[in-house]
């Protein structure tokens, strides 16, 4: 059996019955609980979420450190608890809670029990910003997030806990010089290799086209249902923007993505559902795809790619870059050039590539 809800996991007695547990680790150790409904009956997900929730209340209570003022642990506190953090959506605060997190738990030193959480603000300098970024030098994407961040934590310090954070000792740190790893942009070939796997009316094929034909980030595509579509348009906020900067797009539903919706079985409350009736999360989602797009034989293809691919034919379909920034919901044109220019760049070279010939007369 495959489970798509986090923490849930199965155990097969000697008689092979099947036992499903809400698992997590509370305090270093892992604890269960047993939930004792049936997959897909109307108390399953209750159960499965009280029992969640009694777990998860136990890891906090037995997790949650001594905070003294004045340490970075409390400047990390104070800040998550600030209308700056607030306002970012719920994801970016996770992501930025648990970057803020792992620096905290690094000790200052090799061997040592000092931990930064109890470093004082005034002894805390650049040179243990660097140290924190050099210690992710493995995944320099990672630590590159830890001075960003800490950066734009002790920005607000400066001026909200001024008594505490005279400086920014983030700010004089650069990052980590690396060349990034991109996604695979899908090309039309692999397109119609997942098309010839996952024929029309499958989840597979429902999920390669809500993001194919929307442009949408998976994190959106899992969550689209019937309550985003009317009058023949797609309304949604994305959910990868910060709460006070969130727009709305509108996007037109096109023909090519209503005939895959005509031709699949759709959920209620999202159009693409787990075997159990409900939502995927993002991360679920991901990983049920990966697996979709190895049974294609397209081991080098991701969900994400699918959005780089939507991008790059706009842009060499002629899309403009406030086109781009209007489908992708991009606040800035930085991307949106990026794609214009690539689209460009085999055009422009194309016209003046008989100027490198030298003129002899």
């Amino acid at each position: 059996m495959q489970f798509d809800l986090p923490y849930l996991v199965q155990d097969v007695d000697r008689h092979g019955n099947v036992r499903l547990y809400a698992r997590t680790k509370v305090a270093g150790k892992f604890r269960k609980e047993r939930i004792r409904a049936q997959p897909g009956s109307p108390t399953f997900l209750a159960e499965y979420q009280a029992a969640l929730d009694r777990l998860t209340a136990g890891r906090k209570e037995a997790e949650t450190p001594t905070i003294k003022t004045g340490t970075l642990g409390w400047l990390v506190a104070e800040y998550e608890q600030s209308f700056v953090f607030k306002k970012l959506a719920p994801r970016e605060q996770r992501v930025r809670h648990l970057i803020l997190e792992s620096c905290l738990n690094e000790t200052t030193k090799p061997g040592s029990s000092y931990r930064f959480r109890d470093c004082p603000l005034d002894q805390f300098t650049p040179d243990h910003v660097r140290l924190l970024r050099d210690r992710k030098k493995d995944k320099p994407g990672a630590a590159n997030n830890r001075v960003k961040w800490l950066r734009a934590m002790f920005g607000w310090a400066c001026e909200e806990r001024s008594k505490w954070a005279k400086t920014n000792p983030a700010a004089a740190v650069k990052a980590a010089d690396y060349d990034r790893k991109t996604f695979h942009t899908w090309t039309l070939e692999e397109f119609l290799q997942f098309e010839a796997r996952h024929p029309l009316g499958s989840k597979s094929r429902l999920a390669m086209a809500l993001m194919a034909y929307t442009g949408m980030r998976r994190s959106d595509a899992v969550a689209l249902g019937p309550q985003h579509v009317k009058d023949g348009r797609i309304t949604f906020i994305p959910q990868k923007t910060s709460t006070t900067t969130r727009k709305t797009l509108r996007l037109p539903l096109l023909d090519v993505l209503q005939k895959v919706l005509d031709a699949s079985p759709l959920g209620v409350r999202a159009f693409l559902e787990t075997e159990y009736g409900v939502p995927f999360t993002a991360n679920g989602f991901g990983g049920w795809f990966r697996d979709r797009c190895d049974e294609a034989g397209l081991t080098h293809c991701t969900a994400h790619g699918l959005r780089r691919a939507g991008a790059t034919f706009a842009a060499e379909n002629g899309a403009t870059v406030p086109q781009l920034m209007a489908i992708f919901g991009w606040a800035t044109a930085k991307q949106a050039v990026h794609y214009v220019d690539e689209a460009n760049q085999p055009k422009i070279a194309g016209s003046a590539m008989h100027l490198i010939i030298a003129n002899d007369g």
